[in-house]
């Protein structure tokens, strides 16, 4: 079952007696899931799981469900704040089917890993499923003054100093159901232990839905700092030029994507004036062969596309993997990325405070 098929299951969009069937075995598999999940975190509210504290400064960046929340964009947007700081971080990554050795350049890096490494830098990125051992590795080789923790919400081995989750404004509880019956991670409880949660993609939802979900945010942790935020774009970039937003505008645009959220990037190219002409959706993480490529390269050409637009996420496995079907002219329609940067709305001030908090060290680990 395929990511979309599998969304328009829990969300209950799919009828019938088998769908039916299916969402009712996925509840019981659900069960399951929240008894070893509850379990692990009662184990470690009472420390009878081990953590480690490392002797700098641990910011995390995580989200609750599953999927693309916008947390990418985030870190980056911090890693630059402290940059500008003249604070040395490194962002500590799991990965995903990245490379073993976390030394390699930024064309071995995979999804995000190599995003961090083009976007940012001055800063180290550190590939390691150990957070733990990634952790002495920025600290004690590339002398990090403090330490961004990718996707760190459920990774509790690491005592951190301040906790940041992403939430999604187009979809923020993920069907309000638990892994797999729906797409939470933990259950909403666990919002609790965080310190502070940034909504993304605010301009993509009404008002209304934005105070709902602030309103049952604040129900849950009534101390929780809340920001709202967009994924502002910032250009299209080909292998040669950068194309302007307005420039965008009136083309018609050929779409694909494997990312946790694709209805977001469809919207967002609507948004920005362009005309769809046509789209093609793939898993998120998929790695793209050349047969792929051609294949996107005749439906953009049948639909008269003046350009095939993707993510900077998919452009960066593209490139690395089978990025020749670009560069050397196979296409007939231009390939371009979407380069979008993270804006505050409001409450960034409140955000930036828990951080210079950190850095005081008026925040003590947790």
């Amino acid at each position: 079952m395929d990511q979309q098929t599998y969304r328009k299951l829990i969300s209950g969009q799919r009828g019938g007696l088998r769908a039916a069937a299916l969402r009712l075995f996925l509840r019981a598999a659900s069960g399951f899931y929240s008894i070893a999940i509850g379990l692990r975190s009662f184990l470690y509210s009472r420390g009878w799981l081990k953590v480690h504290r490392v002797n700098v400064p641990v910011i995390s960046i995580g989200n609750i469900t599953t999927g693309g929340t916008g947390k990418t964009p985030l870190v980056i947007w911090l890693c630059n704040l402290l940059h500008e700081k003249n604070i040395a971080c490194a962002v500590l990554t799991r990965g995903y089917k990245a490379a073993k050795n976390s030394k390699l350049k930024t064309q071995n890096y995979s999804d995000e890993p190599a995003i961090f490494a083009e976007s940012c830098p001055q800063t180290k990125v550190i590939v390691n499923p150990d957070r733990i051992a990634g952790a002495a590795e920025a600290v004690d080789r590339f002398g990090a003054k403090i330490l961004i923790m990718d996707d760190g919400f459920q990774h509790r081995r690491l005592v951190r100093d301040l906790d940041i989750i992403t939430i999604d404004a187009m979809l923020p509880f993920g069907y309000d159901k638990l892994l797999p019956a729906g797409l939470l991670r933990e259950s909403l409880k666990a919002l609790k232990r965080t310190d502070a949660a940034v909504i993304t993609r605010c301009n993509q939802v009404s008002n209304l839905k934005l105070a709902q979900i602030e309103q049952k945010l604040k129900f849950i942790n009534p101390h929780l700092a809340i920001a709202k935020s967009i994924h502002q774009p910032i250009c299209a970039k080909t292998i040669d030029e950068e194309i302007s937003v307005e420039g965008l505008k009136d083309k018609k645009i050929f779409a694909f994507c494997g990312i946790g959220n694709p209805a977001a990037f469809s919207k967002t190219i609507e948004q920005l004036g362009c005309q769809l002409a046509g789209s093609k959706i793939y898993d998120d993480h998929y790695h793209y062969s050349s047969n792929d490529i051609a294949d996107i390269c005749e439906r953009a050409e049948d639909a008269e596309a003046d350009l095939i637009l993707t993510t900077q996420k998919d452009w960066t496995k593209i490139t690395s993997g089978c990025g020749f079907a670009i560069s050397a002219g196979q296409s007939p329609v231009l390939f371009a990325y979407l380069a979008i940067e993270l804006r505050f709305v409001s409450g960034e001030e409140k955000i930036r405070r828990l951080i210079e908090n950190v850095l005081a060290g008026t925040i003590s680990g947790k």
